[in-house]
């Protein structure tokens, strides 16, 4: 098996040398992901200036590994063109969880819904982060576990997964979907500039069954996502088909 792995947060991250060790297990492993960080930059992708790859700044033990100067989406088109038929594309280990409305904007996501508009596997995998960075050797166990569930057959899909910082199990999940305040909190720079971060406040608790419900409840989430967007009732009912 053939395995591309990309991320959002780039090359130097140690999410991604972490799923980059476990997958191993399961094929031949290939890394190309940004070389900055590109988090929630979504499915954006670089059309207006030429992309280019180089090799790794730093070392994955007995795996080729390059950087590329543009976003998830540019590295797994960029990867999968360097190197033919890959089976799976893995996206991750994201530093912060991808949950709910998350999914919109998320650049880790993103690099798997490309993989699939390219006709391969897409797996998206998440963990959050407090004050010190994930244990990933925690986590070694249950990624292994949701890859070998998950590579079991060669079943075009596209997965978002997520894992609480002490797994106790696997759920299948449903996208949590909650209303939320869209929030600008104001700040002053060392300058005296004036500057603003966005951020949100949910409004709502997680529902039972949801991606983020399983999360909060130590369970490793598992959601199947579709790339049609079609809202199949509101169009029943303006059709009446």
């Amino acid at each position: 098996m053939k395995i591309l792995i990309t991320n959002d947060d780039g090359i130097y991250s140690p999410g991604i040398a972490a799923l980059a060790q476990v997958a191993r297990k399961f094929g031949e492993v290939r890394v190309v992901a940004p070389d900055v960080e590109q988090s929630s930059m979504g499915h954006a992708v670089t059309h207006s200036r030429p992309l280019s790859y180089k090799k790794s700044p730093i070392d994955f033990p007995d795996i080729e590994a390059h950087r590329v100067n543009g976003t998830p989406a540019d590295c797994v088109a960029m990867g999968t063109h360097l190197w033919k038929n890959v089976d799976v594309v893995l996206s991750g280990i994201n530093m912060g969880p991808n949950l709910g409305n998350s999914m919109w904007h998320s650049g880790t996501l993103a690099a798997a819904k490309q993989a699939v508009l390219l006709g391969i596997k897409g797996i998206a995998l998440s963990t959050p982060v407090g004050k010190t960075e994930p244990d990933f050797q925690q986590l070694e166990n249950y990624v292994e576990k949701t890859l070998k569930l998950l590579l079991a057959d060669d079943e075009l899909a596209l997965f978002n997964v997520n894992f609480p910082p002490n797994p106790e199990g696997i759920l299948w999940t449903r996208q949590s979907v909650r209303l939320y305040d869209g929030i600008i909190v104001p700040g002053t720079d060392p300058l005296g500039r004036k500057h603003y971060w966005f951020t949100v406040a949910p409004l709502e608790p997680a529902e039972e069954g949801t991606d983020r419900w399983a999360v909060d409840h130590n369970k490793v989430s598992i959601t199947p996502l579709r790339l049609d967007l079609t809202d199949e009732v509101m169009l029943q009912r303006k059709t009446g088909l």
